[in-house]
């Protein structure tokens, strides 16, 4: 589905309204559970509001406009599969109509038309009138609420703050139309307010009154219309259909395998969905959140451009070029698509970054460990070994804040920090090696404050290394961290193992040092095997930044 930021507006801004009619009207029926009086008085305070010139266009023109968007909505899909959600929402949406009509048009007519007075206990007697209008208003009920706790429930469950609102809302969902249906009864069978069988006969059956007629002959003009657009939209789709094969097809390569064959002006949520193959979209497809979302492999320079609403979306979780929403691209040529959010992923994942975003980025990776940690262990009390780290990464947090370093995570006794994440490489790169020399600056500080307490002094190995890498929120839905991962993460960490090997303090690769603005010195690199690799890396062995030409 291709939406425009203006018809989800309008989408969005039609049902809200309609929830604000919806809610006070089953609000007004609970009160019925008490008396007929405070069913009257809420009603004399909405009914003005509502019958309005301003209130009456903006009900009936929202709804006449969410009854478009839907029809226009189904016109537009190219496949009727569907999550059960989103179909049972639409099925709930159609049939609001045909059960609607003759309470809307009657009693709003009546009032409009007549000089009849328009109350609850009218109201009451029209709905208690015959069992099929009684039955009929009790299943409008829960298919107007089913359909208005579906709509706000999909779009509430992509906000960040949703899940703490959800008890609430639950008990709200379950209560209200429990609450309203009670009223309804109560009300509907209490002679001294369903007395009115008589009288609407004689109203109904009242052959002179001519408005009466016209009143009662608008339900079956607004069921017919209302018909002939439904099958007029279904019938469309059909034609479109046929024509669509028309434009041609193109070959849709998912990552798992499958080869789709798919008519042009699909989308390509559309075309896995028709497909049968599981795809995250979290909002139905209406690019409220990116869990959709693909990365091309191949034919991305032959995709349509992204529309605005697209756009917008991939801007807010900074995608890379490569990366479309499969809910709003639809192509026009052979493609080759990667999923980048699980299939089973839940609403979470609309506003948790959490194992779901990342991007490659040119980032400096630094990895730094204890020497000695072991033997640090085998003398001391636990307390006192916790005592010392805890002093000795509040250092190294330290050094990172004060350079503009990110703290990704620790392990035992090390840990690893990322430079450059705001997408300034060389100046990463420079702040990665003042970061280096920050930590060993600190490093001794921390040694003279423990020298009772340490047998011999604290040494930290560092290994530095830059490149392209994937970053991006990782880890447990409920705490994720910012790391990064990558053959050139990898190396950092080789590095730093090297440092023992030339028995240094910092060990940083040629490349990270020119990067820097700066001119390595020959006497100090060496081409160094690094697990992993084919080719050898040429980096400097160090004992302070301070030894490379340049540097301060």
């Amino acid at each position: 589905m291709n939406i425009t930021i203006w018809e989800r507006r309008l989408r969005l801004g039609s049902g809200l309204i309609l929830v604000a009619f919806v809610i006070p009207h089953l609000t007004n029926h609970a009160l019925g559970i008490f008396s007929f009086e405070a069913m009257e008085a809420l009603r004399g305070w909405l009914a003005p509001i509502w019958r309005s010139t301003a209130g009456t266009i903006l009900l009936y023109g929202a709804m006449t406009t969410h009854f478009a968007l839907a029809l226009y909505s189904l016109f537009r899909r190219t496949t009727l599969r569907m999550p059960v959600w989103e179909a049972a929402q639409l099925i709930l949406g159609l049939a609001i109509i045909p059960l609607l009509a003759f309470h809307a048009i009657f009693n709003r007519m009546i009032w409009e038309f007549t000089t009849t007075k328009v109350d609850y206990h009218l109201v009451i007697a029209t709905i208690w009138y015959k069992d099929f209008e009684t039955w009929r208003i009790m299943l409008l009920l829960l298919v107007v609420w089913a359909h208005l706790a579906i709509g706000l429930h999909f779009w509430g469950r992509v906000k960040a703050h949703y899940p703490k609102f959800l008890p609430y809302l639950y008990a709200i969902a379950i209560l209200l139309p429990v609450l309203a249906l009670l009223g309804f009864l109560r009300s509907g069978m209490n002679p001294a307010y369903s007395g009115g069988e008589k009288y609407i006969d004689q109203m109904l059956n009242a052959p002179s009154n001519s408005e009466l007629q016209f009143i009662l002959g608008l339900e079956p003009v607004t069921l017919l219309t209302f018909l002939i657009l439904l099958l007029g939209v279904l019938l469309g789709r059909e034609v479109k259909r046929i024509f669509s094969r028309r434009h041609g097809v193109f070959r849709l390569q998912h990552t798992w395998g499958n080869s789709i064959s798919v008519p042009v002006g699909r989308s390509i949520l559309e075309a896995v969905r028709a497909a049968s193959i599981p795809h995250a979209s979290v909002c139905g497809g209406r690019a409220r959140c990116t869990t959709c979302r693909v990365r091309i492999s191949s034919g991305l320079e032959r995709l349509p451009p992204s529309s605005q609403l697209e756009a917008t979306a991939l801007k807010r979780i900074n995608a890379q070029p490569n990366v479309r929403l499969a809910c709003q691209t639809r192509p026009q040529s052979d493609v080759t698509i990667t999923p980048i959010v699980p299939a089973n992923a839940t609403p979470e994942a609309a506003y948790k970054t959490g194992g779901l975003s990342g991007i490659e980025q040119k980032i400096v990776a630094m990895f730094v460990d204890l020497r000695g940690s072991t033997a640090l262990g085998q003398s001391r009390m636990p307390y006192d070994v916790i005592f010392i780290l805890n002093q000795f990464f509040a250092e190294l947090a330290e050094a990172l804040s004060a350079t503009r370093g990110h703290y990704a995570h620790f392990a035992g006794d090390g840990l690893l920090a990322l430079y450059g994440l705001d997408g300034k490489f060389q100046q990463g790169c420079r702040d990665v090696l003042a970061g280096a020399a920050e930590m060993l600056d600190r490093m001794e500080l921390l040694n003279k404050r423990l020298k009772d307490e340490l047998d011999e002094p604290l040494r930290i190995g560092i290994g530095i290394h830059s490149g392209e890498a994937i970053v991006g929120t990782m880890g447990p839905p409920k705490a994720p961290t910012l790391s990064a991962i990558g053959d050139n993460i990898n190396i950092a960490a080789r590095l730093e193992a090297k440092t023992k090997v030339f028995d240094c303090n910092i060990i940083v690769s040629s490349d990270t040092v020119r990067h820097a603005g700066l001119k390595p010195d020959p006497a100090l690199e060496h081409k160094v095997d690094v697990r992993g690799r084919e080719s050898k890396i040429t980096v400097l062995a160090l004992d302070s930044v301070n030894d490379i030409p340049g540097y301060n």
